[in-house]
């Protein structure tokens, strides 16, 4: 198993679109990139934390490739906004990698490179070493699944999630 940790705006989003996909056997939402322990949404939502929202995602290689979440990740944001996602603002919504080894982070680099000629360049995702994920508050876990009818998600979420299922039909869950 594989887990990477990517931040594209607002979590709730990343995890229902890579919950549909085969393969992903957890998606958490949390924080990381930024300098206070244990972080609380409201502390991130300040953008006083440095941390952004991250969802970890993990997955089984023999049947989804590394490079099937990582298009996923660059078809569900974009990755041309600077510190922001849609009306969502601030760095707590930045585009981030954080690779655990020199391999994931050739792996995000290469990914990088192949959105920035899909999307035309202008990519703004910034690639910063790991270092540690803070979980979510449990109500954040799967909130999609939970809250199918709220507002958010279904101006938002719903979305992504379509251009997840159109784009990666042979990756999906049954």
């Amino acid at each position: 198993m594989t887990t990477f940790y990517l931040a594209g705006g607002c979590f709730w989003c990343l995890d229902a679109a890579y919950r549909v996909l085969r393969g992903v056997s957890s998606v958490v939402s949390g924080y990381a990139g930024g300098h206070v322990a244990s972080p609380t949404y409201e502390a991130v939502c300040t953008g006083s934390t440095g941390h952004a929202e991250v969802v970890a995602v993990t997955f089984d290689e023999s049947v989804i490739p590394a490079e099937v979440i990582l298009d996923a990740f660059f078809t569900m944001h974009d990755p041309r906004q600077l510190n922001r996602q849609g009306n969502d603002e601030g760095t707590q919504y930045r585009s981030a990698m954080f690779p655990t080894d020199a391999d994931q982070r050739a792996q995000f680099e290469a990914a990088r490179d192949r959105a920035n000629e899909t999307w035309g360049g202008g990519i703004v995702t910034e690639i910063t070493d790991f270092t540690e994920f803070f979980p979510a508050e449990d109500y954040h876990q799967d909130f999609f699944a939970k809250n199918p009818t709220q507002g958010y998600c279904l101006a938002v979420a719903v979305p992504k999630v379509n251009k997840v299922r159109a784009g990666f039909a042979p990756y999906l869950t049954a």
